[in-house]
């Protein structure tokens, strides 16, 4: 199943992406695409039900796939020729970090950069959505926690990132700084996750193009690692690292983010996003 949530702010409605492109309308079944809705039985439920069925609806707005988002937690350094760009070491461990709830959008939502920022950066990166509580587990048992995955921009400062201060969070955490979307497509329906093309260009030219396949800690290994420093809860997001081609790594001279630029990216069997690059305007932020 392909599942989300559209509508304008505040007013979003779940339905699904039936076969032939169309959104189903699942609101007689369900008030809001939830947590509890992503839990094995939750998902078993929903996918009893004969997409036919449902109401035909115009989409709206795509927002965030799922609400109750209790953590966004991102992998660093997941690829090692990103890591060669970036010129640091291969990790030995997955680098954990946070970006705040509040950097969560729609995957279509316009791209506002903080005031001051010279060195903003993008990132495709796959999703892993968790559908059932994990603690502690093993790597064998690992994907049986996932709910589905989706498409993440991890947009970065920086600047923010790495001259200031030494902490990824403050240049990974600035408003719309994480669109994802346009979907969370279930566990079932993508297969072997570690067999994903990705792309990502900006105004038209490309600059990412990867495959999960090369990640250095696979889905697997990054959810049962997490699982032992913290509890990964149903609605919670891993965004598990980007390969090469960010703007940081550009040689000779880097290219970063400025107003105006245009970003489309992409993830085989999980959809696309678009995005406009803004300069600072408040009012974008929560529109």
């Amino acid at each position: 199943m392909k599942l989300l949530r559209h509508g304008p702010k505040g007013q979003e409605k779940p339905g699904l992406l039936d076969a032939q492109g169309k959104v189903r309308d699942l609101s007689a079944l369900l008030p809001d695409i939830t947590p509890a809705t992503l839990s094995p039985a939750g998902l078993a439920a929903l996918g009893s039900v004969d997409a036919s069925t449902l109401p035909i609806v115009p989409q709206g707005t795509l927002a965030v796939p799922w609400t109750g988002m209790g953590k966004f937690l991102c992998i660093g350094l997941n690829y090692a020729d990103h890591a060669a760009e970036s010129n640091l070491p291969i990790p030995k461990e997955p680098i954990l970090f946070t970006k705040p709830l509040s950097s969560a959008v729609g995957c279509n939502h316009d791209v506002v950069l903080p005031q001051g920022s010279v060195k903003s950066d993008w990132e495709v990166e796959l999703g892993v959505v968790i559908g059932s509580t994990a603690r502690y587990v093993s790597e064998a048992d690992a994907l049986k926690h996932v709910a589905g995955y989706c498409v993440v921009n991890d947009l970065s400062e920086r600047e923010y990132q790495i001259e200031r201060g030494g902490t990824w969070d403050k240049g990974k955490g600035c408003d719309t700084f994480g669109p994802v979307g346009p979907w969370l497509v279930t566990a079932d329906e993508v297969g072997d996750v570690q067999q994903l093309g990705m792309w990502l260009d900006v105004n038209g030219k490309r600059f990412q193009t990867g495959n999960t396949r090369t990640m250095i800690f696979n889905v697997a290994q990054i959810v049962s690692y997490v699982s032992r420093f913290m509890t990964l809860y149903p609605g919670d997001l891993i965004s598990t690292g980007t390969p090469p081609g960010v703007g940081m790594g550009v040689k000779p001279s880097p290219v970063f983010l400025k107003a105006g630029d245009s970003i489309r990216l992409g993830i085989d069997k999980l959809g696309e996003q678009q995005q406009k690059v803004h300069a600072w305007n408040s009012d974008l932020i929560d529109a």
